[in-house]
């Protein structure tokens, strides 16, 4: 079949037209060898069906020998070399990072912007002193309760090894230094990632699946001033103090406990406390706490403004951000305590 370049007409009755007076109005379409998608007519009584297929094609007019008008033929794309390069484009441009390394980024980020922005002075106070109520005085119950019972088990363990050996007045130094180098800020840390980290994952995670967010840029409120800068800063002032509380009912609980069941008398414990703590330590503990509280708060924002995926996708993100946080916290945990305590220590020769 001789193929030939034609310009179609396309009549579509009971329509006006200025062409013809009868009542068929005349479209011409120049489509020689123009690169379209493959469609085909199929003839009605007064109608016209068009179907488009989505494999292109190259479409020819060809002369019809019954009546002599043009009727349409669509041959097939020959060109395998163009779909070849297509497709090899297809699969780069589709591809992206995994979820977690974009996560990841995404916290690096999201702490820049909250630095940035903090520097500049751009933070909502208002809505920073809602978060430091919700952090600090609403937390402060289940941190009390935690360390006072960790307190305790530690109690039981130390007196009991430290008593056979003869060494009852060394308990209050080691109960101290534990509990103001490590236990007090990690258990803190733990008990607000699982209360606060997990809140503000899912706050946010809603508010990104359902829009607000957008619907914040659109009022002309960076999302980063409102939601993410003060999260952040009420977790880094409410730690230290949360972490100091703590600490002191802690060596309460276990001080009464080893004088009520193992005869330790609560004035040799506080004395022995006294000589082994120096400033360092309750410092140290206050630096510690606010890096916990940095590594919550971003983490646990990041994960909510990465959320797709509607209710399912809070969940996920909500109990991702709690873990990212607690594997957060105990590395930061041993690089500060390797760089706070290098050395041979000394405290427990001042008992």
């Amino acid at each position: 079949m001789q193929t030939a370049s034609y310009n179609l007409y396309f009549c579509f009755p009971n329509r006006r037209s200025i062409i013809k007076p009868d009542g068929w109005a005349k479209t011409q379409v120049p489509c020689s060898t123009q690169l379209v998608n493959k469609f085909s007519i199929v003839e009605r009584p007064q109608t016209w069906k068009f179907i488009v297929p989505t494999q292109q094609t190259r479409l020819f007019a060809v002369p019809n020998t019954d009546d002599g008008h043009p009727s349409l033929s669509a041959l097939e794309d020959s060109n395998t070399n163009h779909a070849l390069n297509s497709e090899g484009g297809t699969l780069l441009g589709k591809w992206s990072p995994p979820r977690f390394v974009w996560r990841g980024l995404s916290v690096l980020v999201l702490a820049g912007q909250v630095i940035l922005r903090t520097l500049k002075g751009k933070v909502h106070w208002r809505n920073t002193l809602q978060q430091l109520e919700r952090v600090g005085p609403k937390s402060i119950g289940v941190c009390l309760l935690t360390s006072a019972f960790v307190g305790m088990a530690f109690t039981i363990q130390f007196v009991r090894e430290f008593t056979r050996l003869g060494l009852s007045r060394a308990v209050g130094g080691v109960l101290a230094l534990a509990f103001s180098r490590e236990l007090s800020p990690v258990v803190t840390s733990i008990v607000v990632a699982g209360r606060i980290g997990s809140a503000f994952a899912a706050e946010l995670g809603t508010m990104q699946v359902s829009e607000q967010t957008d619907t914040l840029r659109v009022l002309g409120t960076n999302p980063v001033d409102y939601l993410v800068t003060p999260r952040v800063i009420a977790s880094c002032i409410a730690l230290p103090f949360l972490t100091l509380m703590c600490f002191t009912v802690g060596m309460a609980s276990s001080s009464i406990l080893a004088d009520a069941v193992y005869g330790v008398s609560i004035n040799i414990i506080l004395d022995s406390a006294r000589r082994a703590l120096n400033s360092w330590d309750i410092i140290s503990a206050m630096i510690k706490s606010q890096v916990f509280g940095a590594i919550i708060s971003i983490v646990s924002c990041a994960w909510g403004v990465t959320t797709m995926g509607g209710a399912k996708g809070v969940g996920e993100s909500t109990t991702s951000s709690v873990v990212i946080s607690l594997v957060g916290i105990f590395i930061a945990d041993f690089v500060l305590s390797y760089f706070f305590f290098q050395g041979v220590g000394d405290s427990l020769k001042r008992l």
